[in-house]
């Protein structure tokens, strides 16, 4: 069997790695964490995703904005909860449920309808509009300027 590295360097100081100023500090890896990254360690910064400088743009906040949306298909599931918490209303088959009031600006048309819903918000999508139509309901659209609700056609 042979010797193991570990009793074949037993008492030689550097056990083979040269002077003994070798393998000793962080100049032995070329620098301590990020360092060298645009110079000689840059390959290794690359490959982990770290980059330097300033990369894309930023948009202006005054001219982004987050809607709050909702989808059809989430509004059609929790329809009959809504009901009950007193949110929407139902006359007969059909029910009307306002989003302006909670807080949502803009109906997606992400699921499946199956109930005549007539739904008023800011802001319907065309597929949104249609799946609501094909249900026999309605997208009431609110007017940003006058806050009365508009039949959308």
């Amino acid at each position: 069997m042979a010797k193991q590295k570990t009793k074949k360097f037993r008492g030689s100081r550097t056990c083979g790695g040269g002077i003994a100023k070798n393998r000793r500090g962080g100049g032995s890896r070329g620098g301590r964490g990020n360092a060298g990254g645009c110079k000689h360690h840059f390959v290794r910064n690359y490959k982990k995703g770290i980059v330097y400088g300033k990369h894309g743009f930023t948009r202006p906040p005054a001219i982004t904005s987050d809607k709050v949306i909702v989808n059809v298909g989430e509004i059609d599931e929790a329809i009959e909860q809504l009901v009950l918490d007193g949110v929407a209303e139902k006359n007969g088959e059909e029910y009307h449920i306002n989003l302006a009031d909670l807080g949502i600006e803009k109906v997606l048309g992400t699921g499946k309808v199956t109930k005549p819903l007539f739904v008023t918000a800011g802001e319907f999508s065309a597929s949104a509009k249609q799946k609501l139509e094909d249900a026999a309901g309605n997208a009431i659209e609110l007017s940003e300027k006058t806050e009365t609700p508009e039949v959308a056609e």
